[in-house]
């Protein structure tokens, strides 16, 4: 890194800028431009019928870890991103341990940024696969 370039966030500051990520127990442990990895421990107040973690739990866990990924992906410039499309596919219940997300983006330009995150076990099966648009904001009216 040169001296002119700014330190690379870090994933602790990029989380407090989600509480709502932060409430549900997501935790971000590493975040750079080409991965960023998030994770979420099982827990009955995650969960939906028969123990296992709610969906909606999964997709804000992918959500989540996908944003960071786009937001250091962002052309100069842009003032943030918001999510204009996720899609996720569910492939089996997780019930205990925890999931793992790894984002990376599919596209990073000028308008839109693609993330695409896996959500895997603790026994490393794919879980879920989570793809996601993101709007490029520009300027505080955006």
């Amino acid at each position: 890194m040169s001296l002119s370039e700014p330190a690379a966030p870090r994933p602790a500051d990029l989380l407090a800028a989600m509480p709502f990520a932060a409430r549900l127990g997501i935790e971000l442990r590493e975040a750079t431009a080409d991965r960023a990895v998030g994770s979420l421990a099982w827990s009955p107040e995650v969960c939906t019928a028969g123990g296992a973690l709610h969906g909606g739990a999964l997709m804000a866990l992918a959500d989540s870890v996908g944003a960071v990924c786009a937001y250091l992906n962002l052309p100069a410039g842009a003032a943030g991103t918001s999510t204009v499309e996720s899609k996720t596919n569910f492939l089996r219940a997780v019930t205990a341990g925890q999931v793992l997300a790894t984002a990376r983006p599919l596209h990073a330009g000028g308008t839109l940024l693609v993330v695409q995150t896996d959500l895997r076990d603790d026994r490393d099966r794919l879980v879920g696969q989570t793809t996601q648009t993101q709007i490029v904001l520009r300027g505080s009216g955006a």
